[in-house]
């Protein structure tokens, strides 16, 4: 990549770990240069919540905005990227305050992405990884963070069944990255560059997430 930018995008290979019983990556090849026709074309078959992705409040919120009508100023823009001391145990840990290596005061900027490290291969589902407590969604929103993202596949733990931590993003109109990749980048301050496509009526989007050091 051009000098300066890191990519925190998990490569999409029929490898890709996605949630269970979730569709899985697949590649239909309709035709191909090597084979003799004028051009290659390809068919993608895969969930939305894919790799790296944004959801759509209707994700997790009856009647709330699909993808395509998402802020897409929130994907875009100064961001911090913080370590949060999380364990993998069996039905998953919730990050709080506590488990923060970066004090709440320190963080200045509208965007917030954790790096738990709890899910550290994409390509193999492990269903003990961190979600985040619901208070830690409310004081973040409190200091003016409109997006929190995470290196796992939800803000919850994988057995939730009442999704306090969707919940609190609903009503507190925080927006969600979820599958980012971040064990090769030290905490600090960047820009993120992380827009959703326009799925009109999708409950979420892949993207290609991109960090740019501010310094």
């Amino acid at each position: 990549m051009p000098r300066g930018l890191i990519d925190i995008t998990p490569r999409i290979t029929p490898d890709i770990a996605v949630w269970p019983g979730d569709t899985a990556v697949s590649r239909e090849v309709l035709c191909e240069i090597e084979k003799g026709a004028t051009v290659t074309l390809s068919t993608l078959r895969a969930t939305v919540h894919l790799g790296a992705h944004a959801d759509g409040a209707n994700h997790y919120g009856a009647g709330a905005a699909a993808i395509d009508a998402m802020p897409l100023e929130r994907y875009i823009g100064p961001c911090h990227v913080v370590r949060a001391r999380a364990e993998r145990r069996p039905g998953g840990v919730r990050v709080g305050i506590e488990h923060l290596d970066t004090p709440l005061d320190a963080i200045r900027h509208p965007r917030v992405l954790l790096h738990t490290g709890t899910f550290p291969d994409f390509t193999r589902w492990n269903s003990d990884f961190a979600g985040l407590d619901p208070t830690l969604v409310d004081r973040l929103a409190d200091r003016g963070v409109f997006l929190i993202g995470v290196d796992t596949p939800s803000v919850d733990v994988q057995e939730s069944k009442d999704l306090a931590a969707h919940r609190r993003f609903l009503a507190r109109d925080v927006s969600i990255l979820e599958g980012l990749r971040l064990d090769h980048v030290a905490p600090g301050e960047y820009e993120l560059i992380a827009p959703p496509l326009p799925l009109v009526g999708f409950d979420a989007s892949p993207v290609r997430a991109v960090l740019r050091s501010l310094a």
